[in-house]
């Protein structure tokens, strides 16, 4: 069976036979995938070796972690909810690090578990400081400057709350030295982008503060390897970058009084995952705005399945399965939602989400399969979950032997409603004057 296209990894059969057995929306994962973008993340060229931690946040799915685990990959944690669900798959505390705009309660708890910590601001290493003087430490640091197709997207730079920025260094060294604090590890995460010379140039501006802390050890870029979604879309080449960032760490090696070696860290989510899941929908619904108006395809999925579109402006493939196998003339067609929200869209304008652009499609039908691929990342862990009571949609993963397996099921409205309490439980409702 042929795959739709190269960058799809569904046969019009298989979705079909999706379809038929799991009904849509539905996710689906493919393993191949997973492991061949976890081993080449492994491979990147380094000077002085290289760990590489999954950026849980794209996709916590259980069976993902358990997979990289076994790779032998490590782990960034942006919550410690997102701690506790590695926790809870099997991963070892030492293999996760927690960079979190908002510290968990229990971080006493989980640093004595074995959890790594990285400061992301001056009050939480004045309060890491505070629970474990002596201790050694990570300080994520805006070393100035960011990358990504979008304001929304890059995570470095002036306009961006991340990190410490690095006019404030010397504040950070006051309190590490206030509480006999080691700063041994280094991070910064400057966004999303391709070029090289944007990685090159963002490593040398964070190696460049390690001149200034010299117990640091390890150089943590962070993650953003952009990936290649849409056909001519450019990715990153990963051989490529690690060249360009090895030579940045062995100039630093030369210029350092200690001549360190300094060990590299990288956080990918998308790269290792974007591309290694779709979203399959069924079209419910084909209506125009007349004669000098538009065309739109409605799916069944929308927004609180796949939200990035309306988020980012963010480009996904879509493919059109006709019902009965024939081929129809391409026209232009906007793909929206089904969720109640002028916002749901499939087809923003590339990197801006408030405009909406048509998209070449095979004339689609009611009871059309529409696949939207690229979906693997920031899909399923970041829909508008049960936006208009819509349930989460299933998750399934497709392994080498072709054998579906589910690793979510779909969610019951029950548990959409799950923990709300009638009024008639609320007391004092009935003096309220209603």
């Amino acid at each position: 069976m042929q795959a739709i296209s190269d960058h799809l990894f569904l046969s019009p059969e298989q979705a079909r036979a999706v379809r038929a057995q799991f009904g849509t929306p539905v996710y689906i994962y493919h393993f191949s995938t997973l492991l061949a973008q976890a081993q080449q993340a492994l491979e990147m060229p380094n000077a002085y070796g290289l760990t590489v931690r999954y950026a849980i946040k794209a996709n916590p799915n259980k069976a993902f972690l358990q997979l990289f685990d076994r790779l032998g990959l490590h782990f960034d944690a942006s919550s410690g909810y997102e701690v506790y669900r590695a926790l809870r798959a099997g991963v070892a505390p030492e293999k996760i690090q927690l960079t979190a705009q908002e510290l968990p309660e229990d971080l006493p708890e989980l640093v004595e578990q074995g959890v790594l910590f990285n400061a992301g601001s001056l009050s939480q290493l004045q309060r890491f400081g505070a629970l474990f003087p002596g201790r050694e430490v990570s300080i994520r640091v805006n070393p100035g400057r960011g990358s990504g197709h979008s304001r929304r997207t890059n995570v470095g730079g002036p306009l961006s709350p991340f990190g410490i920025w690095h006019e404030h260094l010397d504040s950070a060294r006051a309190i590490a030295a206030a509480y006999r604090l080691r700063i041994t590890r280094l991070h910064s995460h400057v966004g999303s982008g391709a070029d090289p010379d944007v990685w090159r140039q963002c490593a040398a501006l964070t190696v460049a503060l390690a001149h200034d802390l010299p117990a640091v050890r390890r150089v943590n870029l962070g993650g953003g390897f952009k990936v290649a979604r849409m056909p001519g879309e450019p990715g990153t080449d990963l051989p490529e970058v690690g060249a360009a960032i090895a030579r940045v760490l062995r100039d630093f090696r030369e210029a350092d009084a200690a001549r360190r070696d300094l060990h590299l860290e990288i956080e990918p989510g998308a790269f290792l995952v974007a591309n290694a899941g779709a979203l399959l929908c069924t079209v419910i619904d084909v209506k125009d705005t007349g004669r000098q108006g538009e065309r739109f395809t409605v799916l069944d999925g929308g927004m609180n399945d796949l939200l990035r579109p309306t988020l980012y402006g963010a480009q996904h493939p879509i493919w059109i399965i006709s019902g009965d196998g024939a081929e129809r003339a391409a026209n232009d067609f906007i793909v929206v939602g089904h969720c109640c929200e002028s916002g749901d869209i499939f087809t923003p304008a590339p990197g801006k989400p408030e405009e909406i652009q048509p998209r070449r499609l095979p004339a689609p039908q009611i009871g059309d399969i529409a696949i939207v691929g690229g979906a693997g990342a920031y899909g399923a862990a970041m829909g508008a979950a049960n936006y208009n009571s819509f349930p989460r949609s299933a998750e399934l993963l497709l392994t080498p032997d072709g054998e579906l397996h589910v690793v979510r099921r779909r969610q019951a409205l029950e548990e959409v409603v799950a923990g709300e309490q009638p009024l008639a439980e609320i007391d004092g409702w009935e003096t309220a004057g209603l």
